[in-house]
């Protein structure tokens, strides 16, 4: 028998069925794209801040990589105003610009996540002035890793080597000298009645009073032809990193090697020949010309800091010509034979052994000066000559005046690159890395928009902690370091 409805009334179950599981489904719906929406925001978040700190080490030094090769940003951003800061607003700006939109227009369609940037810190930035300067000689030495230069390297050492065996460094040649003369001075010598009738000492007429004389006379002035050509250029040293209070990173990231060794040394220091000017080899975007001379002695100026370079030179070259000429008996004999014939007629033999140790002394000057003017011109010299090396005689004490004929030295040994070379890997590291940038401050400041410049204002890693919020009301906080690779 059929189920007849009666007329006006209908069944309800049907539409209360779907309206309790389009309730379920909408929240299921719901919950996936607030899901969505969370997956989402975590998402664009790490992407966006990855693109900011991406951007932010674009802005690396364009004068610094093109003239030194050295990735930084400087966080003054060519003002005089170095911060840390100006690098938060500077990512907060790009997440923004990120998170935004664009322009909203009267039907555009609603920002799904509506992102904003809460919060930027930078709790920690290496600086290259951190750790003594080991922050920007880190990037140097990835620069130089490339470089095939083992056996190159290896003749450096082996002359630093040397130079500390034969102590030629330590002053050990003007003391012994100092001793002798003062041992002569102090040996009464004959006297003699004047035309005035006075009774004065008689003159031993030792050569190496000559030559000793011209030891207090401008170095420059005795090794180059022209003195007059060396530049003038000088700075104010007080404005410079080495000499004025240095702004701090938080110092080296996770991770980060400290240069150390003897290979990290010399490929640093072939980093500043490659990188830096000196004597017979300026630059001309350089603000001082002798640059490596600067590194060594640390002057206000290029004829300070040559002068004292070349001082340095001449000390080391005339300490190996005293062991060499000590150990030529036949060059002795005529020392010998000159002081004998000198005290022989003052009738003073005592002082024929001081005299002869006095003239071999000045020799060992003079053959010196020859050496330096040599190197100076471009030529080479051995470290520690023999006699084929030689290039004076005695005879040229008993007329010696100053004057050094031009010499091209020896066709082998070092030339003065080579011995600058040497220097630099005897230079003490943190005054070495702190001077380097003094001169990458003063070259960097030449160029314009950079007059401000400074190395301790520049950074090459940073850790941002950054946070997000929605106007959904969510919120996400990144952190992520990102560093020069």
């Amino acid at each position: 028998m059929k189920k007849v409805m009666k007329k006006g009334y209908l069944t309800g179950y049907l539409t209360v069925y779907l309206s309790l599981s389009l309730t379920i489904i909408l929240s299921l719906l719901l919950t996936l794209v607030e899901g969505a929406r969370i997956s989402t925001i975590r998402m664009e978040t790490e992407c966006v801040a990855d693109i900011g700190m991406n951007s932010i080490l674009a802005e690396f030094h364009r004068e610094l990589l093109e003239q030194y090769d050295l990735l930084f940003v400087d966080m003054s951003y060519g003002t005089n105003s170095p911060s840390i800061g100006n690098t938060e607003e500077r990512l907060r700006y790009y997440m923004n610009q990120n998170f935004s939109s664009g322009e909203k227009k009267l039907f555009a369609a609603r920002d799904f996540l509506s992102l904003e940037v809460d919060g930027v810190s930078v709790p920690e930035y290496s600086i290259a002035s951190d750790d003594n300067g080991n922050v920007m000689k880190h990037q140097a030495l990835e620069y130089m890793k490339e470089s095939s230069m083992e056996g190159f390297l290896s003749g450096i050492l082996e002359n630093a080597v040397k130079v500390q065996e034969l102590r030629l460094d330590t002053g050990d040649v003007i003391q012994k000298r100092c001793q002798v003369q003062n041992e002569i001075e102090a040996v009464p010598l004959p006297r003699e009645e004047n035309e005035k009738g006075e009774m004065i000492e008689i003159s031993l007429d030792n050569p190496a009073d000559k030559v000793n004389a011209l030891r207090s006379t401008g170095v420059l002035q005795l090794v180059l032809e022209d003195a007059s050509s060396v530049s003038k250029a000088a700075i104010r040293g007080k404005n410079y990193l080495s000499h004025r209070t240095i702004h701090k990173g938080t110092g080296l990231y996770p991770g980060f090697r400290t240069p150390e060794g003897i290979t990290d040394k010399l490929l640093f220091d072939e980093y500043l020949m490659e990188k830096c000017g000196r004597y017979g080899s300026e630059q001309e975007k350089s603000h001082l010309k002798y640059q490596i001379e600067y590194i060594l002695a640390g002057g206000d100026s290029d004829w300070g800091n040559l002068e004292k370079t070349v001082e340095r030179l001449l000390l080391w070259r005339e300490a190996a010509n005293v062991i060499y000429l000590f150990s030529d008996t036949a060059k002795c004999a005529q020392a010998q034979a000159l002081a004998m014939t000198l005290t022989a007629v003052l009738q003073v033999p005592a002082l024929a052994e001081l005299v002869k140790y006095s003239i071999l002394f000045a020799w060992a000057y003079m053959e010196s000066l020859y050496d330096v003017k040599a190197l100076l011109k471009g030529g080479r010299v051995p470290l520690l000559k023999t006699g084929g090396d030689w290039k004076t005689g005695i005879e040229n004490i008993l007329h010696f005046g100053g004057a050094i004929e031009a010499n091209a030295g020896s066709d082998k040994g070092l030339a003065y690159d080579d011995y600058l070379r040497v220097m630099l890997l005897m230079q003490e590291e943190e005054i070495k890395n702190l001077r380097a940038m003094d001169i990458m401050e003063m070259d960097i400041r030449k160029t314009p928009g950079n007059s401000c410049f400074r190395m301790d204002a520049c950074f090459d890693s940073f850790l941002a902690d950054v946070s997000v919020s929605s106007e959904f009301g969510y919120s996400y906080c990144v952190k992520k370091r990102y560093v020069y690779k």
